[in-house]
Protein backbone atom coordinates (compact mmCIF):
# COMPACT_ATOMS: atom_id res chain seq x y z
CA UNK A 1 0.00 0.00 0.00
CA UNK A 2 1.77 3.56 -0.88
CA UNK A 3 2.02 6.24 1.51
CA UNK A 4 -0.53 8.49 -0.77
CA UNK A 5 -3.34 5.95 0.56
CA UNK A 6 -2.51 4.66 3.43
CA UNK A 7 -2.83 8.72 4.29
CA UNK A 8 -5.85 8.68 2.45
CA UNK A 9 -6.98 5.90 4.27
CA UNK A 10 -6.13 7.59 7.74
CA UNK A 11 -7.44 10.66 7.01
CA UNK A 12 -11.30 9.21 6.07
CA UNK A 13 -10.77 7.07 8.89
CA UNK A 14 -10.28 9.92 11.43
CA UNK A 15 -13.48 11.83 9.75
CA UNK A 16 -15.57 8.70 10.75
CA UNK A 17 -14.50 8.46 13.87
CA UNK A 18 -15.28 12.40 14.20
CA UNK A 19 -18.56 11.75 13.03
CA UNK A 20 -19.65 8.83 14.76
CA UNK A 21 -18.55 10.32 17.55
CA UNK A 22 -20.96 13.20 17.00
CA UNK A 23 -23.82 10.73 16.13
CA UNK A 24 -23.02 7.94 19.37
CA UNK A 25 -23.18 10.75 22.16
CA UNK A 26 -25.61 13.13 20.53
CA UNK A 27 -23.24 16.34 20.18
CA UNK A 28 -24.96 19.73 19.46
CA UNK A 29 -22.79 21.53 16.68
CA UNK A 30 -22.23 24.30 19.25
CA UNK A 31 -19.92 21.78 20.85
CA UNK A 32 -18.85 19.63 18.34
CA UNK A 33 -19.34 20.49 14.21
CA UNK A 34 -19.08 17.69 11.53
CA UNK A 35 -16.92 17.62 9.04
CA UNK A 36 -19.71 18.19 6.63
CA UNK A 37 -20.33 21.88 8.67
CA UNK A 38 -16.41 22.35 8.76
CA UNK A 39 -16.47 22.08 5.31
CA UNK A 40 -19.50 23.91 4.24
CA UNK A 41 -17.85 27.01 6.81
CA UNK A 42 -14.76 26.96 4.99
CA UNK A 43 -15.83 26.96 1.97
CA UNK A 44 -18.56 30.31 2.61
CA UNK A 45 -16.04 31.92 4.02
CA UNK A 46 -12.95 30.87 2.10
CA UNK A 47 -12.17 34.36 1.18
CA UNK A 48 -12.75 35.66 4.75
CA UNK A 49 -10.07 33.04 6.18
CA UNK A 50 -7.69 32.93 3.25
CA UNK A 51 -7.53 36.94 3.66
CA UNK A 52 -6.63 36.07 7.33
CA UNK A 53 -3.79 33.31 6.63
CA UNK A 54 -1.29 36.02 4.17
CA UNK A 55 -0.75 37.64 7.43
CA UNK A 56 -0.26 35.28 9.70
CA UNK A 57 1.98 33.46 6.95
CA UNK A 58 4.19 36.30 6.41
CA UNK A 59 4.91 36.93 10.25
CA UNK A 60 5.51 33.33 11.01
CA UNK A 61 7.83 33.82 8.09
CA UNK A 62 9.64 36.80 9.32
CA UNK A 63 9.26 34.97 12.70
CA UNK A 64 11.09 31.71 11.75
CA UNK A 65 13.53 33.52 9.75
CA UNK A 66 14.64 35.88 12.56
CA UNK A 67 14.75 32.80 14.59
CA UNK A 68 17.10 31.08 12.59
CA UNK A 69 19.79 34.20 12.61
CA UNK A 70 19.59 34.66 16.09
CA UNK A 71 19.83 30.61 16.82
CA UNK A 72 22.53 30.30 14.75
CA UNK A 73 24.81 33.51 15.77
CA UNK A 74 24.22 32.34 20.12
CA UNK A 75 25.22 28.34 19.14
CA UNK A 76 28.55 30.46 17.36
CA UNK A 77 29.07 32.37 20.13
CA UNK A 78 28.43 30.03 22.62
CA UNK A 79 30.90 27.43 21.21
CA UNK A 80 33.44 29.47 20.64
CA UNK A 81 33.79 31.19 23.73
CA UNK A 82 33.75 29.67 27.13
CA UNK A 83 32.47 32.61 29.01
CA UNK A 84 29.29 33.27 26.60
CA UNK A 85 28.07 29.66 26.97
CA UNK A 86 28.14 30.52 30.64
CA UNK A 87 26.17 33.42 30.41
CA UNK A 88 24.30 32.80 28.02
CA UNK A 89 23.19 28.79 28.89
CA UNK A 90 21.18 30.07 32.00
CA UNK A 91 19.68 32.98 30.11
CA UNK A 92 18.46 30.77 27.51
CA UNK A 93 16.47 28.07 29.93
CA UNK A 94 15.07 31.37 31.32
CA UNK A 95 13.69 32.23 28.81
CA UNK A 96 11.87 29.43 28.13
CA UNK A 97 10.61 28.47 31.43
CA UNK A 98 8.95 32.49 31.80
CA UNK A 99 5.60 32.47 29.73
CA UNK A 100 5.10 34.25 26.99
CA UNK A 101 2.21 36.05 28.16
CA UNK A 102 4.13 36.95 30.86
CA UNK A 103 5.97 39.53 29.17
CA UNK A 104 3.75 40.00 26.44
CA UNK A 105 2.10 43.58 28.50
CA UNK A 106 5.84 44.61 27.89
CA UNK A 107 6.00 43.54 24.22
CA UNK A 108 2.70 46.00 23.77
CA UNK A 109 4.55 48.64 25.51
CA UNK A 110 7.95 48.52 23.65
CA UNK A 111 6.87 47.89 20.55
CA UNK A 112 2.99 48.90 20.35
CA UNK A 113 0.21 46.55 18.48
CA UNK A 114 1.59 46.27 15.31
CA UNK A 115 3.42 43.75 13.06
CA UNK A 116 6.98 44.12 15.17
CA UNK A 117 5.22 42.76 18.77
CA UNK A 118 4.27 39.77 16.51
CA UNK A 119 7.45 38.63 14.76
CA UNK A 120 9.33 39.65 18.05
CA UNK A 121 7.01 37.21 20.15
CA UNK A 122 7.29 34.44 17.58
CA UNK A 123 10.93 35.34 17.18
CA UNK A 124 11.27 34.46 21.25
CA UNK A 125 9.09 31.56 21.14
CA UNK A 126 11.07 29.75 18.20
CA UNK A 127 15.09 30.17 18.34
CA UNK A 128 15.70 27.94 21.08
CA UNK A 129 15.05 24.87 19.55
CA UNK A 130 17.57 25.90 16.70
CA UNK A 131 20.29 27.38 19.33
CA UNK A 132 20.31 24.06 21.27
CA UNK A 133 20.20 21.75 18.34
CA UNK A 134 22.72 23.63 16.62
CA UNK A 135 25.11 24.25 20.03
CA UNK A 136 24.81 20.27 20.72
CA UNK A 137 25.85 19.87 17.03
CA UNK A 138 28.81 22.21 17.25
CA UNK A 139 29.92 20.68 20.27
CA UNK A 140 29.59 17.05 18.94
CA UNK A 141 31.56 17.15 16.39
CA UNK A 142 34.02 14.07 15.81
CA UNK A 143 37.50 14.98 17.77
CA UNK A 144 39.09 13.07 14.93
CA UNK A 145 38.19 15.67 12.60
CA UNK A 146 39.46 19.04 15.01
CA UNK A 147 42.52 17.13 15.96
CA UNK A 148 42.95 17.01 11.66
CA UNK A 149 41.88 20.32 11.16
CA UNK A 150 44.43 21.30 14.21
CA UNK A 151 47.26 19.43 12.86
CA UNK A 152 47.03 21.23 9.24
CA UNK A 153 47.38 24.50 11.09
CA UNK A 154 43.74 25.54 11.09
CA UNK A 155 42.62 28.54 13.30
CA UNK A 156 39.73 28.34 15.77
CA UNK A 157 37.36 30.44 13.29
CA UNK A 158 38.37 28.14 10.22
CA UNK A 159 38.03 24.88 12.34
CA UNK A 160 34.69 26.71 12.96
CA UNK A 161 33.61 27.27 9.56
CA UNK A 162 35.33 24.59 7.68
CA UNK A 163 34.27 21.66 10.07
CA UNK A 164 32.24 22.33 12.79
CA UNK A 165 29.79 23.95 11.21
CA UNK A 166 29.23 21.57 8.28
CA UNK A 167 29.09 18.48 10.74
CA UNK A 168 26.79 20.52 12.45
CA UNK A 169 24.09 21.13 9.91
CA UNK A 170 22.00 17.91 10.31
CA UNK A 171 21.11 19.29 13.92
CA UNK A 172 20.80 22.59 12.60
CA UNK A 173 18.07 21.22 10.03
CA UNK A 174 16.48 19.32 12.82
CA UNK A 175 16.26 22.23 15.17
CA UNK A 176 14.60 24.18 12.21
CA UNK A 177 12.09 21.30 11.58
CA UNK A 178 11.11 21.61 15.23
CA UNK A 179 10.96 25.37 15.11
CA UNK A 180 8.72 25.27 12.15
CA UNK A 181 6.43 23.08 13.37
CA UNK A 182 5.70 25.54 16.20
CA UNK A 183 5.61 28.85 14.14
CA UNK A 184 1.83 28.52 13.37
CA UNK A 185 1.08 28.08 17.63
CA UNK A 186 3.69 30.55 18.07
CA UNK A 187 1.82 33.46 14.94
CA UNK A 188 -1.56 31.89 16.86
CA UNK A 189 -0.45 33.38 20.28
CA UNK A 190 0.87 36.56 19.07
CA UNK A 191 -2.02 37.39 17.48
CA UNK A 192 -3.63 36.38 20.58
CA UNK A 193 -1.60 39.10 22.33
CA UNK A 194 -2.96 41.70 20.34
CA UNK A 195 -3.86 42.01 16.78
CA UNK A 196 -6.90 43.33 14.60
CA UNK A 197 -6.16 40.64 11.69
CA UNK A 198 -4.86 37.16 10.85
CA UNK A 199 -5.70 33.66 11.90
CA UNK A 200 -5.32 33.85 15.49
CA UNK A 201 -7.47 36.85 15.43
CA UNK A 202 -10.04 35.21 13.25
CA UNK A 203 -10.19 32.53 15.92
CA UNK A 204 -11.14 34.94 19.03
CA UNK A 205 -13.56 36.56 16.95
CA UNK A 206 -15.35 33.09 15.84
CA UNK A 207 -14.94 31.96 19.21
CA UNK A 208 -16.64 35.45 20.70
CA UNK A 209 -19.44 35.04 18.19
CA UNK A 210 -19.86 31.19 18.76
CA UNK A 211 -19.16 30.12 15.26
CA UNK A 212 -17.76 27.06 16.29
CA UNK A 213 -17.61 25.62 12.50
CA UNK A 214 -15.44 28.68 11.96
CA UNK A 215 -13.26 28.13 14.47
CA UNK A 216 -12.69 24.29 12.88
CA UNK A 217 -12.01 25.87 9.49
CA UNK A 218 -9.17 28.18 10.62
CA UNK A 219 -7.70 25.63 12.62
CA UNK A 220 -7.71 23.00 9.85
CA UNK A 221 -6.20 25.92 7.96
CA UNK A 222 -3.66 25.89 10.08
CA UNK A 223 -2.76 22.60 10.52
CA UNK A 224 -2.10 22.44 6.62
CA UNK A 225 -0.18 25.55 6.69
CA UNK A 226 1.87 24.10 9.77
CA UNK A 227 2.10 20.61 7.43
CA UNK A 228 3.05 22.29 4.45
CA UNK A 229 6.01 24.71 5.93
CA UNK A 230 7.35 21.71 7.32
CA UNK A 231 7.51 20.05 4.15
CA UNK A 232 8.67 22.94 2.16
CA UNK A 233 11.66 23.25 5.10
CA UNK A 234 12.61 19.44 4.58
CA UNK A 235 12.84 19.56 1.04
CA UNK A 236 15.02 23.13 1.51
CA UNK A 237 17.39 21.35 3.14
CA UNK A 238 17.57 18.52 1.27
CA UNK A 239 18.52 20.50 -1.81
CA UNK A 240 20.90 22.67 0.57
CA UNK A 241 22.66 20.04 2.22
CA UNK A 242 22.63 17.14 -0.72
CA UNK A 243 25.39 15.57 1.05
CA UNK A 244 23.57 14.57 4.05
Amino acid sequence: MSKTIRSTFLILLFFAIWQAVIVVFRLPSYILPSPLQVICSFINYRQLIMMQTLPTLLEMLAGLSFSILLGTGLAFMMCSFRMVYSLLRPLLLISQTLPIFAIAPLLVIWFGYGTVTKVTTITLMLFFPITSNFLDGLKQTPQAYLDSARLMGGNRWQVLYHIRAPAALPHLASGIRLATAMAPLAAVISEWIGANQGLGFLLLRSNAQMQIDLMFATLWVLILLSLFMYYFIGKLSYFTTPWL
